[in-house]
């Protein structure tokens, strides 16, 4: 049986693993090196290499610029932005520029870079640290969005999205850092845009990632008690989809629920659902389900940060209303 150990620490491992294989292979960021980041997830690699490790200016677009600048040199930067939120103040550099390296120069110049950044609510950090940002994303052809949802996802996820050629987004949720699962010691890669059937079934579809496989997961459990039969997939890289496991899952248990944390306005279960309702909608056998947070900003007072973000009670109540048809 592999050691258990944390979704952080899997992180870590990876960055280390790909920095002792490959030389091309660097880390910047606010606070990343000899401090080893805000969230400790780079610990210990300025110690080994400490000209491999570079602390930033607090600025987001000098990081994203320089990470774009390195990938064309033929370097392989795993950049951190402290919160994904802050993702704004890089905007232009990510989707202007790196995003567009490959296509503009046909694959003879590319940014194969990685953007690790800090995502989700859930933990009282307000309105500036606790977004979701995917979809301000999933419109821009050339990146790349991937969501890890345990340790043995996150150390190889981490390792496929260093190896890419093209610029990743790595979203780690702040609720899974401390999480830990069996995660094998040696150097492996998780293949990006391939979702995973974490669990199969034949009534139900649950969509989810990243925080919310658990409500799926546990959500399935209590359906299961009930006679019901729940398939969940994962989608591990929320952006290019993995359309084609979705649709055989849908189109063999008929009914989907899609379980998002950020709001539900053109989120990722939006296009997912738009999906199916143009290729698959003969198969469906009720209303498709969404469930998301409020259309607001996230609070920072607990009691109403809580009702805000979605509940694993959501979810059982979608399975109740699309098994009502």
């Amino acid at each position: 049986m592999a050691r258990k150990i944390s979704f952080s620490k899997a992180l870590n491992e990876a960055m280390i693993q790909e920095m002792e294989r490959d030389e091309n292979v660097f880390i910047l960021g606010e606070d990343v090196a000899k401090m080893g980041g805000d969230f400790g997830i780079t610990s210990g690699i300025w110690d080994r290499w400490p000209n491999r490790a570079f602390d930033t200016a607090l600025s987001e677009s000098a990081i994203t610029g320089l990470s774009c600048g390195a990938s064309v040199c033929g370097l392989r930067p795993v950049a951190e932005l402290m919160f994904a939120d802050f993702i704004t103040v890089c905007y232009d550099q990510l989707v202007n520029n790196a995003a567009k390296l490959n296509y503009m120069y046909q694959g003879e110049a590319s940014a194969q870079m990685v953007v690790r950044a800090v995502t989700g609510g859930g933990i009282r950090c307000a309105y500036h640290h606790s977004q979701c940002i995917e979809p301000w994303l999933m419109n821009i052809p050339g990146l790349v969005i991937v969501a890890p949802a345990t340790p043995y996802e996150a150390k190889g996820l981490l390792v496929a999205s260093i190896r890419n050629n093209n610029p990743v987004v790595f979203l780690e949720h702040k609720h899974l850092y401390n999480i830990k699962g069996e995660v094998p010691e040696e150097l492996y890669e998780i293949p990006l845009y391939e979702a995973h059937v974490e669990r199969e079934g034949t009534d139900i579809t649950i969509v989810a990632a990243m925080s919310m496989l658990k409500f799926a997961q546990k959500a399935a459990d209590e359906m299961a008690a009930k006679g019901i039969s729940v398939e969940i997939v994962n989608p591990r890289t929320i952006f290019p989809l993995d359309k084609e496991t979705i649709k055989e899952s849908v189109a063999k248990t008929g009914r989907l629920i899609v379980v998002q944390e950020g709001p539900k306005v053109m989120g990722y279960g939006a296009e997912i659902g738009a999906m199916l309702g143009e290729e698959l909608f003969e198969y469906l056998k009720a209303p498709i389900k969404r469930v998301t947070s409020l259309d607001t900003p996230v609070p920072f007072a607990p009691g109403m940060e809580d009702y805000v973000l979605p509940h694993y009670e959501d979810v059982i109540t979608a399975c109740n209303e699309v098994m009502a048809y």
